[in-house]
């Protein structure tokens, strides 16, 4: 089984949302609470963090909830708004199966946009103050235990003799474990795990620039002008290996999301605020660019730039708003569940959704509309599961594993 890559970027990994209220001054910061003659109060100039109550964790559920919006979003384009591997699970063309939603479901894939919009936030969010070493235990803990387990399922699954979906190489299959299969040139096990390798360069650049040599507000406006920047001119040149590494197509959504959070951690500043309206004229153009053709017979669907831009912006401004606090009253502990399910589910929700498709609709004779939810729902359950007797249970260890010091 090869999966072809969709026409946009999927969601990528996001991890949880909780951030503890700074507590530390940065170089030449007032004291928290306290101003210098002369200077503003903190959280009303830019460079100081907005105050709250030390050690305590405030937990932004309302971006747990975006999260899983946008991976339900991916799941509807890849269950209904795309042809391929799942019109062979329905039988037909989604088109057919549904003519009156699948050009709204096309619009899905731009869930992806929302998704890494997220990860600049809780990205720069979770890295700020943390030493290189401790970063690098997070990222791996977070991403690899459920990864590891999808690789491992999908491939029992397409292996079964009466799936008629074919699995990959078992040389292929090792190297998907490493999560670098596409730089190798591999078969993917996961249609979706190209995101994956996106997020991975992310982490790397952060880490890199803004992680190693310590984060501050400085350091990480100047590492979001150069980026911006450096990937506009890759795009120009042409250069496949800066292209690579600086990834012009989804820089800005990325970038966009560390200018929320720095309005988030230090209130209203023209310089974030610039950040941001900045990643989103180039973020839309992009998203256009690659979503949009003219009105076409021959293309499964037709996406109006008014509706890629319009989804692109509700983006940023849902973040927006979470970064303002204005989606604090969203504070349901089931959106702590929602975002916990939001990885295991992306990661599982594409291949085994053809299987269960397949099985419901065809086999058993389930209506359509009655297969669509149904299979949602068991991927859930399944996210669940790999949540509850996997993440749990391997990525403490794996963390612990990572973070220890070495003693000599």
């Amino acid at each position: 089984m090869t999966a072809g890559a969709p026409p946009a970027p999927e969601a990528g990994p996001i991890p949880p949302a909780t951030v503890s209220v700074p507590s530390q001054r940065e170089p030449g910061q007032a004291e928290p609470g306290r101003a210098e003659p002369g200077q503003a109060e903190p959280g009303q100039g830019p460079g100081q963090p907005v105050p709250g109550r030390k050690g305590q964790p405030v937990r932004l559920r309302a971006l747990d909830g975006l999260r899983l919006l946008a991976a339900l979003m991916v799941a509807a384009y890849h269950y209904g708004g795309r042809d391929g591997e799942i019109a062979q699970a329905w039988g037909a063309s989604p088109r057919e199966i549904f003519p009156t939603v699948s050009p709204y479901f096309s619009y899905g894939c731009l869930g992806v946009q929302i998704f890494f919009i997220i990860s600049g936030f809780v990205i720069c969010m979770s890295g700020w103050g943390r030493p290189l070493r401790s970063f690098f235990a997070s990222r791996v803990s977070r991403l690899f235990p459920a990864y590891w387990a999808a690789i491992l399922l999908v491939t029992a699954v397409f292996a079964l003799p009466w799936v008629t979906y074919e699995t990959v190489s078992p040389s292929d299959t090792l190297v998907n474990l490493t999560m670098l299969q596409q730089p190798l040139g591999a078969d993917r096990v996961l249609g979706v795990c190209w995101t994956l390798w996106a997020e991975l360069r992310f982490y790397a650049l952060f880490a890199l620039f803004v992680v190693l040599p310590g984060a501050s507000r400085q350091r990480v406006v100047l590492f979001c002008a150069v980026w911006t920047l450096a990937a506009a001119l890759t795009d120009a040149a042409d250069q496949p290996l800066l292209d690579l590494i600086l990834m012009p197509n989804y820089a800005p959504y990325f970038i966009g999301g560390i200018g929320l959070y720095l309005i988030h951690r230090y209130g209203h500043d023209a310089t974030a605020w610039g950040i941001v309206a900045l990643s989103f004229l180039i973020g839309q153009h992009y998203a256009v660019s690659e979503l949009w053709h003219r009105p076409n017979p021959d293309f499964f669907s037709y996406r109006s730039t008014l509706g890629i831009v319009a989804i692109v912006a509700f983006g940023y401004v849902a973040v927006a708003l979470v970064a303002l606090g204005k989606l604090n009253w969203a504070n349901w502990r089931w959106l702590t569940v929602a975002g916990a399910l939001t990885y295991p589910f992306y990661l599982v929700h594409e291949h085994l959704g053809w299987v269960v498709v397949q099985y419901l609709h065809r086999t058993l004779g389930i209506p359509a509309y009655g297969t669509f939810p149904l299979t949602i729902l068991l991927m859930l359950t399944l996210a669940w599961l790999l949540y509850r007797f996997v993440e749990q249970r391997l990525t403490p260890v794996l963390k612990r594993s990572l973070s220890a010091a070495r003693v000599r």
